[in-house]
């Protein structure tokens, strides 16, 4: 492969990456499996020790965890907080065992579970709990104390204790608990979190204390940080000594003499994976001794005297029974797998995503097949592959009329999905519904997919603009709806009226519209009316919009029943003006990359100060690049602009370009 391939590649997965571990670590919403996550990530640094002279100053395998939240106050943790290395094999668990040996050491390890929630440090002075922060970014983390507070499993005082004492802890959702919070979302209508450890970073994260305590919480501590008072020399002798003072401590762990007695403990861990009643996601190994983890040291991201071994997805065969047909807002149609029930990573699963017909010719599907299953990253089920084709299977068709209305069904060009035609299908109506209702759109909470699918089915609202005309009297007929519930619905309507222009766009549904493209639509135009009236070249304009997304807003405008539907929505009083702030233009056409320590202000100010002005912030440097805004320490990114002639410009020469 030529270098600049490689270049390319690992950009990238650099900005791959960053975006992956922004979902996981800041927004508690991953898109990927943790299996699929793993892989990016391993092949980031593979390319990182093949070619030492791409390593970037942003890649992600020089950070620890996430940035930190403005919600709460940041707290600076005297240890840092280091994450563990991974491993995905056996060998690469003998591999960590001769590299401690070749320092010139006769380890013993400790195995312990890998919890699967959010790390946190607890601080108690004088056997009293008076701090308690997230990890962060491992040296800057959030300071959770009073919400962590409220978490039974968390001794408030201790028992024989020292003069101080730092423990590192994993917060985490028992299953039990996660399933009851699901069904209450999903009851109530708010966005159901994707797995346990979402749910426990989440509900971790609330400002009100008292919803946190309502979670069902609890709790591991696995680790001393630091200990005033009292002398440990291992591992396992800490734990012993958490436990007698009354700490939760790490639910299995023992103590191991050689590397082939650890890989035999990581194996029964694994066989325990789905029987336990909370999630693990593999088990960790320590070198048990603390003078020795002291002459083995860190490197700058992981710890050498540690590696947590991760499992594979599960997998597991299965009898297909049928494929279901469900209809997306969009009219796409999505088959679904039915097969016969089975246990993966500790839930019963009878359903996965069979993605479009290419999908299904291309693994040659058929009703009957033996089929494999997992459930990558214990959250999605998928099908992997046909075991065999039994006797009787059935190849499947996928329907040439929408199975909701029976409208045909059509295939556009350079797409795998089939649609339906029909813009008033029941089905549609219903996924527009919970979609110009969900949080990053109109907002209105209480709408969720269970109250929108009785609007629906009693023909109340057909449309998003049927809404604004809802009566409380309708609401009252509505299963498990109260005077209080219904009104807080009316509530919530009403006060989705006042949303920016921005979230009505995303909130219709456009395809091939984000939220982003939405909120770009919005400062152009400035107002509904104007956008209706834009041509196909105003909006080629706009930066990022390419031929697909163009025609998509002029194909809704032009749309059968959307001047209706826009015209319902503002004589009920649905705001159609974009009142954001105004942005110049004295950068416009213009591309800059921040890098390094500016003194008067953050990289992201800068950015959002250039992006105001019309220009355009971009994370590499590349012939595109108008300017290089470089402050201290400003790394190989200035290297790189210096060696393709790109302008390298300070702090004040920036400021007087904005004058």
């Amino acid at each position: 492969m030529a270098l600049e391939d490689v270049k390319q590649e690992y950009e990238a997965l650099v900005k791959q990456v960053k975006y992956h571990n922004h979902l996981y670590y800041d927004k508690d919403a991953p898109e990927l499996s943790d299996y699929e996550y793993d892989a990016l990530t391993r092949r980031l640094k593979q390319l990182e020790q093949q070619f030492p002279e791409l390593i970037s100053e942003d890649s992600p395998t020089q950070k620890v965890g996430g940035a930190v939240s403005t919600k709460f106050d940041k707290v600076q943790h005297a240890v840092r907080m280091e994450s563990l290395q991974d491993v995905f094999d056996m060998d690469e668990v003998r591999d960590f065992d001769r590299r401690v040996r070749e320092a010139g050491l006769q380890p013993s390890y400790v195995v312990e579970c890998k919890i699967d929630g959010l790390s946190v440090s607890l601080e108690y002075q004088d056997g009293i709990f008076v701090r308690g922060s997230t990890r962060g970014d491992g040296d800057v983390g959030e300071d959770v104390t009073e919400n962590l507070a409220t978490i039974t499993a968390i001794p408030k005082k201790l028992s024989n204790a020292p003069r101080f004492l730092e423990v590192r802890g994993e917060v985490y959702m028992p299953r039990d608990a996660f399933e009851r919070l699901a069904k209450e979302q999903e009851e109530s209508g708010r966005q159901v979190f994707k797995n346990p450890r979402n749910a426990a970073a989440g509900s971790l994260r609330q400002k009100d204390a008292a919803i946190t305590a309502a979670r069902g919480l609890s709790i591991f501590v696995f680790n001393v940080q630091q200990v005033e008072g009292h002398t440990l020399t291992g591992h396992q002798e800490s734990l012993d000594y958490l436990k007698e003072m009354g700490f939760p401590v790490s639910p299995r762990y023992s103590r191991f003499e050689n590397v082939e007695d650890v890989l035999r403990e990581i194996e029964a861990i694994g066989a325990l994976r789905g029987t336990l009643p909370y999630d693990i996601d593999g088990a960790v190994v320590k070198v048990d001794d603390f003078e020795q983890r002291r002459r083995l040291g860190s490197t700058a991201k992981y710890p050498r005297w540690a590696v947590a071994f991760k499992y594979p997805p599960e997998e597991k065969d299965t009898v297909l029974k049928e494929i279901e047909v469900s209809v997306g807002r969009t009219g796409v149609l999505t088959p679904t797998a039915v097969f016969e029930p089975i246990l993966l990573a500790g839930t019963t699963v009878s359903r996965a995503i069979l993605h479009n017909e290419d999908f299904i010719r291309e693994m040659d599907i058929r009703i009957g097949d033996t089929v494999r299953v997992r459930k990558a990253g214990d959250i999605i089920p998928e099908v992997v592959c046909v075991v065999r084709h039994e006797e009787n299977a059935q190849p499947f068709v996928m329907p040439s009329h929408c199975p909701s209305c029976g409208a045909p069904v059509s295939r556009e060009e350079d797409e795998a999905a089939l649609r339906c035609v029909n813009p008033e299908c029941p089905a549609q109506a219903l996924r527009n519904l919970i979609h110009f209702a969900s949080r990053a759109a109109m907002d209105i909470e209480g709408l969720g997919q269970a109250v929108a699918a009785q609007l629906v089915e009693k023909g109340y609202v057909q449309s998003a603009a049927d809404l604004y005309t809802l009566s409380f009297e309708q609401l009252l007929t509505l299963d498990k709806f109260k005077e209080k519930s219904a009104q807080n619905l009316l509530d919530a309507i009403e006060a989705s009226k006042k949303n920016n222009l921005d979230k009505l766009l995303f909130g219709l549904g456009i395809r091939n519209i984000g939220a982003k493209a939405a909120a770009q639509l919005a400062q152009r135009f400035k107002s509904m009316q104007a956008l209706r009236q834009a041509s196909q070249e105003e909006l080629e304009e706009i930066d990022g919009f390419g031929g697909v997304m163009v025609q998509s807003v002029l194909d809704f405008f032009a749309k059968d029943g959307t001047k209706d539907l826009l015209t319902r929505l503002e004589e009920a009083g649905v705001n159609m003006l974009y009142e954001g702030e105004e942005k110049g233009d004295r950068l416009a056409g213009m591309t800059f990359v921040v890098t390094g320590t500016l003194a008067g202000m953050s990289r992201t100010q800068a950015e959002e100060m250039i992006t105001q002005n019309g220009g355009k912030a971009s994370s590499s440097v590349s012939k595109k690049t108008s300017y290089v805004l470089a402050g201290e320490a400003a790394g190989s990114k200035l290297t790189k602009a210096q060696a393709l002639g790109i302008p390298v410009i300070n702090e004040e020469e920036f400021l007087k370009m904005l004058q």
